[in-house]
């Protein structure tokens, strides 16, 4: 075909341009993940295709939100989302959209929701399935979890949904969500993600995570911190035939002497079942064993490279199988999903939202983490052809990489795709991170950026304040 607007017509899907952009080269990697046949076939089982004939159409919609969600600054705007549309329309010899960017926001609103969560859960799910066998543990999917906040515009809408803490007056605080994630830790995906107020009934990140155990197959193993380690949460993993690493909560006391000892350190424990809690049925209560076989490790300060003592309970009983060094390395492998929050927070802005309605913020959360869930596609995609872990690539340099070439991949204007291919996938291999296990950090910063003192009172009343002086 000659040109560029001849060749778009002729592409199988609609949403070719979209996944073209994510590395959809046939021989690839998992290019059969996250393609435009795949995005194409959620959207219309969701009968979610609208406005094929128009400028703002869904596969052009969905790439310019990405975008969005893949940029900082001035380039994460409407504005900046409506001028990519354009410049792509002129590439491909159509008549651009006008620079108002109602009509993006309009169709941006029409995106399916649960077209969005299937893309994220089930490319997630695809990844997991075709992620080699070197980056598991000991033939184990390890799925690692832990929860977070985010917070949006101070709308009138936002705050009955995701009310502001409640210590702060009204006018000064921001609307604020509580997230509970479960991550992938061979592939770096998220697999699953529940959000609800800040505060209130149910809204822990324990009873978060109940909402999605189903993200949890056999042949699995649950990784995560103290805050989650109760009788009840193991309990539930168990009977779905789910592994557990977790750390001893803090209010739980440890005493060897009770229990069978496997080595030093190392003992098989017996927990005994607890009351029933209040959100748990009795039917559900009769169901949970009355006793579990659990084992407890205890490592002692800078024991296999960890900075602190701790205790570790898990279900890998076997100490034949899973030796005490192997049960440090996995529990130490937990500081990985720190990172990856890190990432969809501050490398693609969801630590503060833009959008200023609930349902708007839940299609801006769901597409974050679909960016999030392509990029890693890519790093999955340059670990296996240079043979390396998914885990030892940067993030943020495979991000910068793509939109380097984000047009030129959309509306296929490279001189040699294959080439440009190549050469994005060696860059993202090249850059590996350095190993740092046990690694620990302060939550503290060296830098403020603001000198400004924190707002303490609505703006209404301190602009009234200056309009007397």
């Amino acid at each position: 075909m000659s040109t560029i607007k001849e060749y778009l017509i002729g592409r199988n899907t609609e949403f070719e341009m979209l996944a073209h952009s994510f590395l959809q080269e046939k021989g690839l990697p998992f290019s059969q993940i996250l393609d435009a046949a795949f995005i194409h076939q959620v959207f219309q089982e969701e009968d979610a295709l609208f406005g094929q004939n128009d400028i703002f159409s869904t596969e052009i919609v969905l790439w310019a939100f990405l975008a969005q969600n893949l940029r900082d600054g001035k380039g994460a705007a409407c504005s900046a989302a409506v001028a990519d549309i354009a410049t792509y329309m002129v590439q491909a010899g159509q008549k651009p959209p006008s620079g108002d960017t109602g009509d993006y926001c309009r169709a941006r609103a029409k995106l399916s929701l649960t077209a969005l969560q299937r893309l994220v859960r089930e490319s997630s799910s695809q990844l997991e399935d075709a992620a080699e066998k070197s980056w598991l543990f000991k033939g184990l999917h390890a799925k690692l979890v832990d929860g977070f906040t985010f917070t949006m515009p101070d709308t009138l809408e936002n705050q009955n949904a995701y009310p502001q803490l409640k210590n702060l007056p009204g006018g000064v605080g921001f609307p604020i969500v509580r997230a509970c994630a479960v991550l992938s830790l061979a592939t770096g995906c998220v697999c699953d993600i529940a959000i609800g107020p800040y505060a209130g009934k149910e809204t822990g990140e324990t009873a978060l995570l109940r909402t999605i155990l189903d993200t949890f197959d056999q042949n699995d193993i649950a990784v995560f911190d103290r805050y989650y380690c109760s009788y009840m949460m193991l309990a539930l993993l168990k009977a779905r035939d789910v592994q557990v690493c977790t750390r001893l909560h803090q209010l739980r006391k440890s005493d060897f002497r009770k229990g069978h000892r496997l080595g030093h350190n190392d003992y098989l424990v017996t927990w005994i079942r607890p009351q029933r809690p209040k959100w748990m049925t009795p039917e559900q209560y009769n169901q949970i064993p009355e006793t579990m076989e659990l084992r407890e490790i205890r490592f002692d300060e800078n024991e296999f490279g960890h900075h602190e003592a701790f205790t570790v309970i898990t279900t890998l009983t076997d100490p034949d199988k899973y030796s005490k060094e192997e049960i440090a390395d996995l529990y130490g492998y937990r500081w990985n999903v720190e990172q990856d929050i890190f990432h969809f927070k501050q490398t693609l802005n969801l630590d503060h939202v833009r959008c200023k309605t609930p349902e708007m913020v839940l299609r801006e959360l769901w597409t974050t983490l679909l960016a999030y869930n392509m990029i890693r596609k890519i790093m999955v995609t340059s670990a296996s052809l240079h043979e390396t872990q998914p885990r030892r690539l940067s993030f943020t340099l495979t991000c910068q990489t793509i939109l380097s070439a984000w047009m030129l991949l959309a509306t296929d204007l490279c001189r040699d795709t294959q080439e440009m291919h190549a050469e994005i996938l060696a860059k993202i291999a090249q850059q590996e991170v350095p190993k740092r296990p046990g690694r620990i950090e302060p939550r503290v910063i060296k830098r403020c950026t603001m000198r400004y003192p924190l707002m303490k009172r609505s703006r209404q009343q301190l602009r009234a304040e200056l309009g007397k002086t």
